[in-house]
């Protein structure tokens, strides 16, 4: 592991701070721990936590603080207000106790912060503060977690340390832990005669000391790199591997069953079915872990550290490989697999409950990890951040155990203790304070995304917690929308097959299938329809009709292969219902799309698909052009201003007006075959 420490970037850290009225103590401080939370095979998604002790004055009075960790950081993008700064007086006065809760341990720490706004101190604070040494930093190295994973961890770790760390056995994090620790410094320095550098935390992680930013920072490179050069030569054998036989489907037909599957054994109302967003990984190291042929074994052992128990589970999932032209079966095994996942995750929930006094609520059984030989590995969330956050952990896992499992063993804490970490109080707090908005964990498809009305739609479903995708041929400008509204752009051209097929397909590997579509693309064509060539209408119908169809067709599939219903959108415009003077060569097609979408609401509401349309009238957008609005006043007699407010409140529709009408009816389950008007009050435009 490189050591990327820089005296010049330091110095522009302690300078930037400065002007902020930050001590340089606390800009070093958020320099290295940056630097520790940007290596992911030191931490990873707000794993670790480091500290420094230093004076901070207050009314003109000099106060002795711990500024450490503060809950909801991340070490790789960690500021100052993200290491709170607590007394640290009555922390230490905590040691001569011989037990303490966790409650009245957060509460202590809380009532000492010099900020009552700050975020609460990390849960391993007490560790810090018992520990004497100015700069403290903790990680969970790969490295390290590979060699104290074994059931001769601890001896493997002597043997690389020496004396040159403290040796602490696995305890809870909070104040147990902390005291072991200080009890076993001191011990440390008593029977060596020496200061030691670092700590190894068994089953957990390292720590390392400094009396500077830079002296801790490099004594965890060091100390990491020493693991690593044991595990290279310690490493005999590699994962034995099974051979791969079958024809493999692609990820993207795998996801939509899988998400259905997951999704059906998640929700009790099959009308508002509780689905997952899926994240899809697959490289040499995830391939070779989920093709190891004892992968029944070791991957069924626990977590490489406590903490990632509570975002991915003590086990994930296994799934056997698919063969292309067997999927049904594979449905129905992966189908009886994920229930058997759920009812031995209920049984490992009562069997240490009652070890607890029964003092637990039971968490979600659903598997959030998945691995599926020939294919890799698959996360599930509730949002497409909360299954990327997943995927890594469960990545840092099969690289740990893979390098556990080729130099020996690989032995997680025991069940009981592993239980304790996933149903911790003080963690779950951290992930209940999320509130899922009305959308959230739906995948959402945008045709003529780039547009105006398609750049309303999408943002508006981003602000309901929807995945959203918008596709659009001209890409460039997909993009800088995607970028406004953090969401995802794919090019597609709607007129061909072959480019919706490729556009759905990146979805499904994105997100793991499709929930609702709003398909939104469309040309203005002008011309009297007496006139008008018929390869000129032939063209209309084939972007403001066939593509409708196209589009639905593909979505359909993914539809049907979660089994979870959906939802059909279409803009159909009011030239649907009323046609304008020399506008026929839109209006016929946009009247077949209407037609279109009763179909699918009248053939497909059996299988829970609603299908209903916008019927919208006067949006400035990429097809009514200022041009456009001229030539559609002229024909109507009227000057511009007026053409666009003439409706019965006299007011102009925007596109978000549009966009709102799309959410309303995706959020309307039990509306299907209906269209509604978006257009200011249109009489002779209006439906029953």
């Amino acid at each position: 592991m490189d050591n990327k420490w820089s005296d010049a970037r330091a110095e522009q850290f302690v300078a930037k701070y400065a002007l902020k009225g930050v001590n340089s103590d606390l800009a070093l401080r958020v320099y290295s721990s940056q630097l520790l939370g940007q290596e992911p095979k030191l931490v990873i998604h707000g794993g670790g936590n480091t500290s420094v002790k230093t004076t901070i004055e207050v009314l003109n009075s000099p106060i002795e603080v711990l500024c450490v960790k503060g809950s909801g950081w991340d070490l790789g993008n960690i500021e100052p207000e993200g290491l709170p700064a607590v007394k640290i007086a009555p922390l230490k006065d905590l040691l001569h106790l011989s037990n303490l809760s966790d409650e009245k341990m957060v509460n202590t720490q809380r009532v000492n912060l010099l900020d009552a706004s700050a975020p609460n101190p990390s849960v391993e604070t007490l560790l810090h503060a018992f520990l004497p040494h100015k700069f403290i930093d903790h990680t969970h190295s790969n490295a390290i977690l590979a060699l104290c994973n074994q059931p001769n961890g601890e001896n493997l770790c002597r043997e690389v340390f020496g004396n040159q760390i403290v040796y602490v056995p696995y305890i809870m994090p909070g104040f147990a832990l902390a005291k072991k620790s200080k009890t076993c410094f001191d011990q440390s320095v008593k029977d060596n005669y020496e200061q030691p550098i670092g700590m190894v935390l068994l089953k957990h992680g390292l720590v390392s000391f400094g009396d500077s930013a830079k002296q801790a920072y490099e004594r965890m490179i060091y100390l990491v790199n020493l693991a690593e050069k044991k595990i290279d030569v310690l490493k005999t054998h590699h994962l034995k591997q099974t051979k791969i036989k079958e024809q493999v489907p692609s990820p993207s037909e795998i996801t939509p069953i899988l998400r259905g599957l997951l999704a059906k054994v998640m929700s009790t109302n099959s009308s508002n079915p509780r689905r997952v967003v899926l994240e899809h990984r697959n490289n040499a190291m995830i391939e070779k872990y989920v093709n190891g042929t004892h992968l029944e074994s070791y991957s069924q052992k626990g977590t490489v550290t406590p903490d990632h128990v509570i975002r991915i589970k003590q086990k994930p999932l296994i799934l056997t490989c698919p063969a292309a032209d067997k999927l049904p079966d594979w449905e129905a095994e992966s189908n009886s697999r994920i229930k058997n996942y759920v009812e031995n995750y209920k049984q490992y929930f009562i069997r240490n409950n009652l070890l607890l006094d029964n003092s637990k609520k039971q968490l979600d059984p659903c598997p959030t990890v998945i691995l599926i030989p020939g294919l890799g590995l698959f996360a599930a969330g509730n949002s497409s951040n909360s299954a990327k956050v997943a995927a890594d952990l469960g990545e840092v896992n099969a690289q740990v155990i893979s390098d556990a499992e080729e130099i020996g063993t690989f032995e997680c804490i025991s069940e009981k203790d592993i239980f304790e970490i996933e149903h911790w109080s003080l963690e779950q707090a951290k992930l209940s304070k999320s509130r899922e908005k009305p959308l959230q964990r739906q995948v959402v498809v945008i045709t003529g995304g780039a547009g105006s009305i398609g750049a309303a739609t999408a943002k508006a479903f981003a602000d309901e917690g929807a995945e959203v995708v918008i596709l659009d041929k001209s890409i460039s400008n997909a993009l800088k929308i995607s970028k406004s509204i953090n969401c995802t752009a794919i090019k597609c051209d709607v007129t061909e097959e072959k480019s919706i097929k490729s556009a759905l397909s990146e979805t499904c590997e994105l997100f793991g299938g499709v929930d609702i579509l709003v398909s939104n693309a469309g040309v203005a064509s002008e011309g009297e329809i007496g006139n008008v060539s018929s390869k000129f209408l032939r063209e209309s119908f084939e972007i403001n009709f066939w593509s409708h169809q196209s589009v639905c067709q593909s979505v359909l599939k993914i539809m049907l292969k979660q089994k979870t219903g959906g939802c059909l959108l279409f803009n159909t415009s009011k030239q649907a219902i009323n046609p304008g003077r020399n506008f026929g060569p839109y209006g016929l097609p946009k009247a077949a799309t209407l037609f279109l979408m009763k179909q699918y609401a009248l053939d497909h509401g059996k299988d829970g698909i609603r299908s209903n349309a916008v019927n919208a009238d006067r949006i400035r957008s990429g097809i009514l052009t200022d041009e456009f609005i001229s030539s559609r006043a002229s024909a109507r007699g009227l000057d511009k201003k007026k053409y666009m407010s003439s409706n019965l409140l006299q007011q102009e529709v925007l596109s978000s007006d549009v966009a709102a009408a799309f959410v309303y009816l995706a959020k309307a389950t039990k509306t299907s075959a209906a269209t509604l008007t978006v257009d200011g009050g249109n009489i002779e435009a209006s439906l029953r």
